[in-house]
């Protein structure tokens, strides 16, 4: 196995931009030959710009996502694990049957390829509003079945009112006022646009519920991220609007209150 040098980020991302550096996945440092003096270098310069905060997914120009892997960099948000849970359940909810599906705030797109490749033959669309982030999700998303489009989520695809099986959003929802609170990482390198959503981290959440109220079907589902801090704002939102049932809070991978699901009840 090659050695890999004390450095002064963890290991696991040392071997992560070593094995990025030599062109080979990180279980083959075990077998892999030493770097050259030009990779060596290279690898060294990751190491440094890693330590002082850039995000090693931006370093490397990739983020896994449950079963599928992404382009990502600067301009766009990079997708967490928590998300992955969140993902999860709207795959069990849609099973096998056919349907279609909205994604609010696509990001880098890894939602909507996450449910593309696990759910192959769904008709599937997404929005985002940020022109650069949008260029991330056209690359990750361009072999796939997915329209996207550029725009703001309160008036996008008005085509397919009451039609979505499910509307799926991880939008803004830091609260400013928690703007302490957030790691130096994010702060200096991810778009504040796909992070921070008003005082209270809530005004994304409100369009995301009104925006699915319209464009559900009575019985589609929602589920949408956010602040554990807002666990119980965010389900008080759902409620507040009248258009949902069964509204149901659930955890991450920490078990912190990240995300909230709802049915659309009868239209009226």
């Amino acid at each position: 196995m090659l050695n890999i040098p004390h450095s002064p980020i963890p290991r696991a991302e040392a071997s992560t931009l070593l094995a990025f550096v030599l062109g080979i996945e990180p279980k083959e440092l075990l077998t892999a030959v030493p770097p050259s003096p030009d990779q060596e270098r290279r690898y060294q310069s990751l190491l440094v710009r890693r330590a002082a905060g850039e995000p090693l997914q931006y370093l490397t120009g990739k983020a896994y996502f449950r079963t599928v892997a992404v382009e990502v960099g600067p301009g766009v948000f990079i997708p967490r694990p928590e998300t992955e849970v969140m993902t999860g359940w709207a795959v069990e909810w849609l099973g096998s049957s056919p349907g279609t599906v909205v994604e609010l705030c696509v990001g880098s797109g890894a939602v909507s390829l996450a449910v593309a490749t696990e759910l192959p033959g769904l008709r599937q669309y997404a929005v985002e509003i940020d022109p650069v982030a949008f260029s991330w999700a056209e690359r990750n998303l361009a072999q796939t079945q997915v329209l996207l489009r550029l725009g703001d989520m309160a008036t996008s695809f008005p085509e397919l009112d009451q039609q979505a099986d499910l509307v799926i959003a991880n939008p803004p929802y830091v609260p400013e006022d928690e703007l302490g609170l957030v790691g130096k990482d994010v702060l200096e390198h991810e778009p504040a646009l796909a992070v921070f959503s008003g005082p209270d981290g809530l005004d994304a959440v409100q369009t995301v519920i009104a925006v699915a109220a319209r464009l559900l079907r009575p019985a589609g589902a929602l589920c949408f991220e956010h602040a554990e801090s807002n666990a119980a704002a965010a389900a008080e939102l759902v409620r507040a609007s009248g258009a949902f049932t069964q509204v149901q809070t659930h955890p991450d991978l920490t078990r912190r209150p990240r995300f909230t699901t709802a049915v659309r009840g009868p239209v009226l």
